[in-house]
């Protein structure tokens, strides 16, 4: 095997309208490539230029002017009962880290009401920039997921799982170590979605944890790269096909790393379909209530919650 620094993540091009086609050649050919990308990696590079650079650049100065509010006013953003979807800061072992999170975030409501708690009267471009945003990520999160489904064969239970998500959408902001050696942003974690579509700035600062175990890194540098990566619950539903990868955030530089993740929820049952046992694969889990399982904390193991 190679070294570290030769290691990196599929990059798997959504520019070409004639392979997002569904039922064409090409269309089923980008399945495969979207299943095969996520059981050796459980996460790839997807290139999607649905983002202009107007929305570019005033998506992530409304993320700075964001964070850049009082911690008084941030520390507003609490949902009673879930901390994954509050505010986070201030913690001592990730310093350099800050997170708030925007429930129904893909939604004009959700947003409004979120800008309502941080501005007073609200903020129509900080609503219309996340907006936009958020059209470009849930589009892109629901093409990868009917991928999935379509590629194990069972692609009439997309139309359900569809039809039952919601859509937590979470803005990162990682400031700049103040050492000159890096600094942990975020602890090593995986994530407790179906799937998490990443985006941020250019400021390169998240690795993934390979099956080997080895940490590589991720490398954002073109504006129009996003990370699809699988979560728990998609590990749990592939029944272990699919692993959720271990990541993390470290920082180095003098720049603020500026991120969103939105993170699919499935608002009832999970259950492994029928088709994805068999004598190789036996069943590994108990169906589950996913909306439960951010109860959750992040060290949680998925066998602990519903494992057979």
């Amino acid at each position: 095997m190679g070294s570290e620094a030769q290691l990196r993540l599929p990059i798997l091009d959504f520019t070409k309208e004639e392979n997002l086609i569904p039922g064409s050649s090409s269309w089923l050919s980008t399945c495969t490539s979207v299943r095969q990308a996520f059981e050796e990696h459980g996460c790839f590079v997807v290139v999607y230029d649905k983002a202009s650079n107007e929305l570019q650049n005033g998506l992530f100065g409304s993320l700075k002017e964001l964070f850049d509010l009082p911690t008084e006013t941030k520390r507003r953003n609490v949902y009673e009962g879930m901390p994954l979807k509050s505010y986070v800061g201030q913690h001592p072992v990730i310093p350099l880290h800050e997170s708030m999170g925007i429930d129904e975030g893909t939604t004009l409501e959700g947003l409004r009401c979120f800008a309502e708690k941080m501005w007073p009267g609200g903020n129509d471009e900080f609503c219309k920039y996340l907006s936009e945003y958020a059209k470009v990520a849930e589009e892109l999160d629901r093409m990868v997921a009917r991928m999935i489904f379509e590629s194990y064969g069972v692609l009439e239970h997309y139309y359900t799982y569809a039809r039952s998500t919601n859509y937590l959408l979470r803005l990162l902001s990682h400031k700049a170590p103040e050492k000159v050696e890096p600094q942990l942003g975020f602890v090593p974690h995986t994530d407790k979605s179906f799937t998490t579509i990443l985006h941020q700035n250019h400021v390169n600062a998240l690795m993934v944890e390979t099956k080997d175990g080895a940490w590589i890194d991720v490398d954002f540098s073109s504006p129009t790269s996003f990370v699809v990566m699988a979560g728990d619950a998609l590990m749990a539903w592939s029944n272990d096909r699919i692993k959720s990868p271990n990541h993390k955030v470290l920082m180095s530089g003098n720049e603020t790393r500026y991120s969103l993740g939105l993170f699919a929820f499935y608002r009832g049952i999970l259950q492994v379909p029928e088709e994805l046992i068999d004598e190789e694969h036996p069943l590994q889990y108990k169906p589950f209530d996913h909306l439960a399982l951010l109860n959750f904390t992040y060290s949680a193991n998925m066998k602990v919650y519903c494992g057979v």
